[in-house]
Protein backbone atom coordinates (compact mmCIF):
# COMPACT_ATOMS: atom_id res chain seq x y z
CA UNK A 1 0.00 0.00 0.00
CA UNK A 2 1.79 3.11 -1.34
CA UNK A 3 1.33 6.48 1.11
CA UNK A 4 3.62 9.28 1.87
CA UNK A 5 4.54 10.26 5.45
CA UNK A 6 5.35 14.24 6.31
CA UNK A 7 6.04 15.41 9.40
CA UNK A 8 3.46 18.32 10.80
CA UNK A 9 3.84 21.58 9.10
CA UNK A 10 4.20 25.05 10.73
CA UNK A 11 0.27 25.98 9.52
CA UNK A 12 -0.62 22.81 11.48
CA UNK A 13 1.43 23.52 14.60
CA UNK A 14 -1.07 26.90 14.98
CA UNK A 15 -3.97 25.44 15.86
CA UNK A 16 -4.25 26.00 19.53
CA UNK A 17 -4.26 23.22 21.69
CA UNK A 18 -7.66 22.26 22.95
CA UNK A 19 -8.04 21.39 26.49
CA UNK A 20 -9.32 18.71 27.84
CA UNK A 21 -11.72 19.63 30.29
CA UNK A 22 -13.86 21.49 27.39
CA UNK A 23 -14.06 18.06 25.56
CA UNK A 24 -17.70 17.09 24.83
CA UNK A 25 -19.18 14.35 27.49
CA UNK A 26 -19.28 10.94 26.34
CA UNK A 27 -22.72 9.25 26.68
CA UNK A 28 -24.06 5.48 27.45
CA UNK A 29 -27.29 4.39 26.18
CA UNK A 30 -29.34 1.07 26.78
CA UNK A 31 -29.83 -1.05 23.43
CA UNK A 32 -33.69 -0.19 23.18
CA UNK A 33 -32.57 3.93 23.29
CA UNK A 34 -34.26 5.93 20.85
CA UNK A 35 -31.99 6.40 17.53
CA UNK A 36 -32.85 10.35 18.27
CA UNK A 37 -31.23 10.69 21.24
CA UNK A 38 -28.20 8.71 20.07
CA UNK A 39 -28.15 10.90 17.03
CA UNK A 40 -28.02 14.08 18.95
CA UNK A 41 -25.16 12.55 21.02
CA UNK A 42 -23.17 11.53 18.13
CA UNK A 43 -23.60 15.19 16.73
CA UNK A 44 -22.21 16.62 19.89
CA UNK A 45 -19.54 14.27 20.62
CA UNK A 46 -18.62 12.37 17.48
CA UNK A 47 -18.83 8.84 19.80
CA UNK A 48 -21.41 7.37 22.37
CA UNK A 49 -21.00 3.56 24.47
CA UNK A 50 -24.42 1.32 23.87
CA UNK A 51 -24.85 -1.11 27.04
CA UNK A 52 -25.76 -4.93 26.55
CA UNK A 53 -25.90 -3.81 22.83
CA UNK A 54 -25.72 -8.18 21.80
CA UNK A 55 -26.38 -11.18 24.42
CA UNK A 56 -23.29 -13.24 25.70
CA UNK A 57 -25.19 -16.37 23.85
CA UNK A 58 -24.57 -14.91 20.32
CA UNK A 59 -21.11 -13.17 21.29
CA UNK A 60 -20.28 -16.96 21.77
CA UNK A 61 -21.59 -18.11 18.56
CA UNK A 62 -20.03 -15.28 16.50
CA UNK A 63 -16.52 -16.25 18.47
CA UNK A 64 -16.95 -19.81 18.01
CA UNK A 65 -18.03 -19.14 14.06
CA UNK A 66 -14.85 -16.77 13.66
CA UNK A 67 -11.92 -18.68 15.58
CA UNK A 68 -10.67 -20.84 13.65
CA UNK A 69 -10.13 -17.36 11.23
CA UNK A 70 -8.70 -15.79 14.08
CA UNK A 71 -6.00 -18.24 14.43
CA UNK A 72 -5.08 -18.73 10.49
CA UNK A 73 -4.78 -14.82 10.74
CA UNK A 74 -1.07 -14.04 8.86
CA UNK A 75 0.65 -10.63 10.60
CA UNK A 76 0.60 -7.03 8.98
CA UNK A 77 3.26 -5.89 7.32
CA UNK A 78 3.92 -2.37 8.31
CA UNK A 79 3.63 -0.61 11.94
CA UNK A 80 -0.25 0.24 11.72
CA UNK A 81 -1.46 -2.79 13.36
CA UNK A 82 0.79 -4.59 16.16
CA UNK A 83 2.35 -7.76 15.38
CA UNK A 84 0.11 -9.58 18.40
CA UNK A 85 -3.36 -8.04 16.16
CA UNK A 86 -4.96 -10.48 14.22
CA UNK A 87 -7.51 -9.95 11.81
CA UNK A 88 -11.05 -11.65 10.11
CA UNK A 89 -11.76 -9.67 7.72
CA UNK A 90 -15.11 -9.67 5.57
CA UNK A 91 -16.72 -10.80 8.65
CA UNK A 92 -20.10 -10.86 7.21
CA UNK A 93 -19.17 -14.00 4.93
CA UNK A 94 -18.28 -16.10 8.10
CA UNK A 95 -20.45 -15.68 10.39
CA UNK A 96 -24.02 -15.43 9.67
CA UNK A 97 -25.23 -14.74 12.84
CA UNK A 98 -22.73 -11.73 13.50
CA UNK A 99 -23.91 -10.71 9.91
CA UNK A 100 -27.89 -10.55 11.57
CA UNK A 101 -27.19 -10.03 15.17
CA UNK A 102 -24.34 -7.50 15.18
CA UNK A 103 -24.11 -5.50 11.68
CA UNK A 104 -27.69 -5.43 11.38
CA UNK A 105 -28.81 -4.28 14.63
CA UNK A 106 -31.26 -2.02 14.92
CA UNK A 107 -30.22 0.92 16.15
CA UNK A 108 -26.91 0.84 14.80
CA UNK A 109 -28.87 0.80 11.12
CA UNK A 110 -31.42 3.03 12.42
CA UNK A 111 -28.50 5.43 13.10
CA UNK A 112 -26.40 4.97 10.10
CA UNK A 113 -29.80 5.72 8.02
CA UNK A 114 -30.07 8.72 9.27
CA UNK A 115 -26.93 10.08 9.08
CA UNK A 116 -25.46 7.99 5.63
CA UNK A 117 -28.74 8.28 3.25
CA UNK A 118 -28.35 10.25 0.45
CA UNK A 119 -31.98 11.75 -0.77
CA UNK A 120 -31.66 13.96 -4.19
CA UNK A 121 -33.78 15.12 -7.04
CA UNK A 122 -33.06 16.00 -10.62
CA UNK A 123 -35.07 16.62 -13.76
CA UNK A 124 -35.82 14.79 -16.52
CA UNK A 125 -37.36 16.26 -19.05
CA UNK A 126 -39.94 18.23 -17.19
CA UNK A 127 -40.57 15.66 -15.08
CA UNK A 128 -38.53 16.21 -11.76
CA UNK A 129 -37.39 12.77 -10.07
CA UNK A 130 -36.48 12.47 -7.07
CA UNK A 131 -34.23 9.82 -5.31
CA UNK A 132 -32.75 8.19 -2.31
CA UNK A 133 -29.61 6.59 -1.98
CA UNK A 134 -29.57 4.17 1.16
CA UNK A 135 -26.71 3.50 3.00
CA UNK A 136 -24.22 0.08 2.38
CA UNK A 137 -21.88 -1.96 3.84
CA UNK A 138 -18.27 -0.44 4.00
CA UNK A 139 -16.18 -3.14 6.34
CA UNK A 140 -16.46 -5.37 8.46
CA UNK A 141 -13.51 -7.02 10.72
CA UNK A 142 -12.55 -8.91 13.42
CA UNK A 143 -9.93 -7.96 15.74
CA UNK A 144 -8.06 -9.97 18.61
CA UNK A 145 -5.71 -8.12 20.14
CA UNK A 146 -2.95 -10.09 22.38
CA UNK A 147 -0.31 -9.01 25.05
CA UNK A 148 2.31 -6.69 24.18
CA UNK A 149 0.31 -4.95 21.13
CA UNK A 150 1.21 -1.09 21.18
CA UNK A 151 -0.83 1.84 20.50
CA UNK A 152 -2.17 2.20 16.77
CA UNK A 153 -1.94 6.21 15.69
CA UNK A 154 -4.66 8.11 16.24
CA UNK A 155 -6.60 8.17 12.81
CA UNK A 156 -10.09 8.89 10.91
CA UNK A 157 -11.57 6.08 8.91
CA UNK A 158 -13.22 8.87 6.77
CA UNK A 159 -9.57 9.38 5.39
CA UNK A 160 -10.00 6.47 2.52
CA UNK A 161 -12.91 8.57 1.03
CA UNK A 162 -10.46 11.95 0.26
CA UNK A 163 -12.50 13.62 2.61
CA UNK A 164 -11.59 17.38 3.57
CA UNK A 165 -12.95 18.30 6.63
CA UNK A 166 -13.08 21.91 8.02
CA UNK A 167 -13.56 23.18 11.25
CA UNK A 168 -16.97 23.68 12.81
CA UNK A 169 -18.14 24.18 16.09
CA UNK A 170 -21.78 22.90 15.64
CA UNK A 171 -22.47 20.04 13.43
CA UNK A 172 -23.96 20.77 10.48
CA UNK A 173 -27.86 19.67 9.97
CA UNK A 174 -27.38 17.98 6.60
CA UNK A 175 -25.39 15.02 7.15
CA UNK A 176 -22.98 15.79 4.63
CA UNK A 177 -19.79 15.88 6.69
CA UNK A 178 -19.56 12.34 7.33
CA UNK A 179 -18.67 9.10 5.27
CA UNK A 180 -19.06 6.24 7.97
CA UNK A 181 -19.87 5.07 11.10
CA UNK A 182 -18.67 2.75 13.09
CA UNK A 183 -20.26 -0.15 15.80
CA UNK A 184 -17.66 -1.56 18.11
CA UNK A 185 -18.95 -4.61 19.64
CA UNK A 186 -16.98 -6.15 22.27
CA UNK A 187 -16.42 -9.99 22.15
CA UNK A 188 -14.44 -9.91 25.77
CA UNK A 189 -14.07 -7.07 28.57
CA UNK A 190 -12.32 -4.26 26.65
CA UNK A 191 -10.69 -1.77 29.20
CA UNK A 192 -7.37 0.16 29.61
CA UNK A 193 -4.97 -2.03 30.43
CA UNK A 194 -5.99 -4.45 27.74
CA UNK A 195 -6.44 -1.81 24.69
CA UNK A 196 -9.51 -0.29 24.16
CA UNK A 197 -10.46 1.68 22.04
CA UNK A 198 -9.20 5.46 22.61
CA UNK A 199 -11.07 8.28 20.87
CA UNK A 200 -10.95 11.92 20.53
CA UNK A 201 -14.42 13.46 21.90
CA UNK A 202 -15.30 16.09 19.69
CA UNK A 203 -12.79 15.77 17.26
CA UNK A 204 -15.44 15.05 14.43
CA UNK A 205 -15.28 18.74 14.12
CA UNK A 206 -12.32 19.41 13.41
CA UNK A 207 -10.20 20.70 10.47
CA UNK A 208 -8.43 17.95 8.57
CA UNK A 209 -5.49 19.88 9.30
CA UNK A 210 -5.68 19.82 12.88
CA UNK A 211 -3.53 17.74 14.37
CA UNK A 212 -4.60 15.49 17.08
CA UNK A 213 -3.50 15.59 20.35
CA UNK A 214 -2.94 12.44 22.08
CA UNK A 215 -3.30 13.66 25.92
CA UNK A 216 -7.65 14.29 25.07
CA UNK A 217 -8.28 10.65 23.96
CA UNK A 218 -10.47 8.99 26.11
CA UNK A 219 -11.16 4.59 26.32
CA UNK A 220 -13.85 3.07 25.44
CA UNK A 221 -14.08 0.14 27.93
CA UNK A 222 -16.71 -2.08 27.41
CA UNK A 223 -18.07 -5.23 29.13
CA UNK A 224 -18.89 -8.36 26.84
CA UNK A 225 -22.09 -7.13 24.53
CA UNK A 226 -21.79 -3.40 25.02
CA UNK A 227 -20.84 -1.54 21.95
CA UNK A 228 -19.27 1.68 20.77
CA UNK A 229 -20.50 3.76 18.23
CA UNK A 230 -18.40 6.42 16.11
CA UNK A 231 -18.80 8.56 13.21
CA UNK A 232 -15.38 8.02 10.22
CA UNK A 233 -14.67 11.87 11.34
CA UNK A 234 -13.31 11.01 15.06
CA UNK A 235 -9.73 10.28 15.63
CA UNK A 236 -9.48 7.07 17.59
CA UNK A 237 -6.91 4.45 17.45
CA UNK A 238 -6.58 1.17 19.03
CA UNK A 239 -4.65 0.82 22.47
CA UNK A 240 -1.91 -0.79 23.64
CA UNK A 241 -2.46 -4.22 25.38
CA UNK A 242 -0.39 -4.21 28.44
CA UNK A 243 -1.38 -7.16 30.15
CA UNK A 244 -0.15 -10.50 30.02
CA UNK A 245 -2.79 -13.24 29.48
CA UNK A 246 -5.87 -11.18 28.31
CA UNK A 247 -6.97 -11.24 24.49
CA UNK A 248 -9.26 -7.89 23.32
CA UNK A 249 -11.73 -9.36 21.23
CA UNK A 250 -13.66 -7.11 19.08
CA UNK A 251 -16.25 -7.31 16.30
CA UNK A 252 -16.70 -4.18 14.32
CA UNK A 253 -17.67 -2.95 11.05
CA UNK A 254 -18.46 0.37 9.16
CA UNK A 255 -21.22 1.45 6.94
CA UNK A 256 -21.09 4.27 4.68
CA UNK A 257 -22.96 6.36 1.74
CA UNK A 258 -24.63 3.86 -0.50
CA UNK A 259 -22.89 5.85 -3.49
CA UNK A 260 -19.30 5.60 -2.74
CA UNK A 261 -16.74 3.13 -3.21
CA UNK A 262 -16.11 0.51 0.12
CA UNK A 263 -13.27 0.22 1.77
CA UNK A 264 -13.36 -3.43 1.31
CA UNK A 265 -14.71 -4.95 -1.69
CA UNK A 266 -17.43 -6.73 -0.69
CA UNK A 267 -18.18 -7.97 -3.90
CA UNK A 268 -14.83 -9.39 -4.36
CA UNK A 269 -13.97 -10.41 -0.19
CA UNK A 270 -17.22 -12.70 0.12
CA UNK A 271 -17.20 -15.43 -2.24
CA UNK A 272 -20.36 -15.57 -4.58
CA UNK A 273 -21.77 -19.21 -3.44
CA UNK A 274 -22.04 -17.37 0.34
CA UNK A 275 -23.61 -14.46 -0.62
CA UNK A 276 -26.25 -16.52 -2.54
CA UNK A 277 -27.01 -18.41 0.80
CA UNK A 278 -27.42 -14.85 2.77
CA UNK A 279 -31.20 -13.32 3.17
CA UNK A 280 -31.91 -10.72 0.80
CA UNK A 281 -31.56 -7.92 2.98
CA UNK A 282 -28.34 -8.67 4.14
CA UNK A 283 -27.12 -9.22 0.53
CA UNK A 284 -28.41 -5.29 0.09
CA UNK A 285 -26.79 -4.18 2.89
CA UNK A 286 -23.37 -5.29 1.28
CA UNK A 287 -24.36 -3.66 -2.01
CA UNK A 288 -26.00 -5.67 -4.43
CA UNK A 289 -29.03 -3.14 -4.73
CA UNK A 290 -28.99 -0.07 -6.58
CA UNK A 291 -27.85 3.03 -5.80
CA UNK A 292 -30.99 5.45 -6.69
CA UNK A 293 -31.16 7.04 -9.01
CA UNK A 294 -29.01 4.21 -11.22
CA UNK A 295 -25.71 3.88 -9.65
CA UNK A 296 -23.94 0.21 -9.39
CA UNK A 297 -26.37 -1.15 -12.28
CA UNK A 298 -25.16 -4.53 -14.04
CA UNK A 299 -26.62 -5.18 -17.83
CA UNK A 300 -28.61 -1.81 -16.70
CA UNK A 301 -30.47 -3.86 -14.25
CA UNK A 302 -30.51 -3.87 -10.43
CA UNK A 303 -26.78 -5.82 -9.62
CA UNK A 304 -28.80 -8.52 -7.68
CA UNK A 305 -28.98 -10.26 -11.11
CA UNK A 306 -25.66 -11.31 -10.65
CA UNK A 307 -27.45 -13.66 -7.60
CA UNK A 308 -30.79 -14.26 -9.14
CA UNK A 309 -31.22 -14.29 -13.07
CA UNK A 310 -34.55 -14.33 -12.14
CA UNK A 311 -34.78 -11.06 -10.93
CA UNK A 312 -33.99 -9.89 -15.08
CA UNK A 313 -36.25 -7.31 -16.04
CA UNK A 314 -38.15 -7.28 -12.72
CA UNK A 315 -39.12 -3.61 -12.14
CA UNK A 316 -39.32 -4.14 -8.88
CA UNK A 317 -35.79 -3.47 -8.28
CA UNK A 318 -36.20 -0.20 -9.37
CA UNK A 319 -37.79 3.01 -7.95
CA UNK A 320 -41.06 4.04 -9.27
CA UNK A 321 -40.20 7.82 -11.10
CA UNK A 322 -43.73 8.44 -10.48
CA UNK A 323 -43.27 8.76 -7.11
CA UNK A 324 -42.14 11.56 -4.57
CA UNK A 325 -39.65 10.46 -2.55
CA UNK A 326 -38.40 13.37 -0.33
Amino acid sequence: MATTTVTTTETERAFIPIKAESLPPVLTFEADADPADVIKALKISGGCRVKAAVDKDILCQVERELRPHIEADVVWEGDFFPIQTRRVEGMIGKSPICAEHIINHPLYQAVCKEFLTTKNWYWSGQKKIFATSDPQLNNSICFSIGPGAWDQPLHRDSWCHQTNEQEVAVYPDNYDRDVGIGWFIAGKPATRENGATRFIPGSHLWSKDRPPQEELAVHAELEPGDAFMMLSSCYHGGSANKTTDQERLLFSCFMTKGWLRQEENQYLAIPRDVVLKMPVHIQQLMGYKLSQPFCGWVESDDPRVVLDPSLKDDPSGHYDEDEDKH
